[in-house]
């Protein structure tokens, strides 16, 4: 048995959780002031998730588009990640939630546009 302590995120209240380890599953969650303190302990110490945000090459452009991943991903997988949607190139146009990566690192997560590229450019 083993006890790990986190600050939970998932509210501004930022508890500190005890968490209680056993067998690598979560045994039990001490310290949390709402429901979402559990949960959130749980999934940080079994498989934690990061939502990656970082900036992807535009064909044609020399400014970089930001993107992000559509939902967290494991955090194992951030580099390699990131290192996948440097090696992209986004053809524009581009709109604000367009999906530019499908699937990135077989994570099933895809990876989204939060800014616009070559939109409304008249010629």
């Amino acid at each position: 048995m083993s006890e790990r302590t986190v600050t939970c995120i998932g509210c501004p209240m930022g508890c500190r959780l005890r968490v209680t380890l056993e067998g690598g599953q979560v045994s039990a969650v001490d310290g949390a002031a709402c429901g979402r303190g559990a949960a959130y302990a749980r999934q940080e110490c079994v498989c934690p998730t990061r939502q990656v945000t970082t900036l992807a090459r535009v064909r044609g452009r020399r400014e970089p588009l930001s993107v992000k991943t559509a939902q967290p991903v494991p955090k194992a997988l951030i580099f390699a990640c990131v290192e996948e949607i440097h090696r992209a190139c986004v053809v524009p146009p581009v709109r604000i939630g367009d999906v530019v990566v499908k699937n990135v690192c077989g994570s099933g997560v895809d990876v989204v546009a939060t800014m616009e590229a070559g939109v409304g450019v008249r010629s």
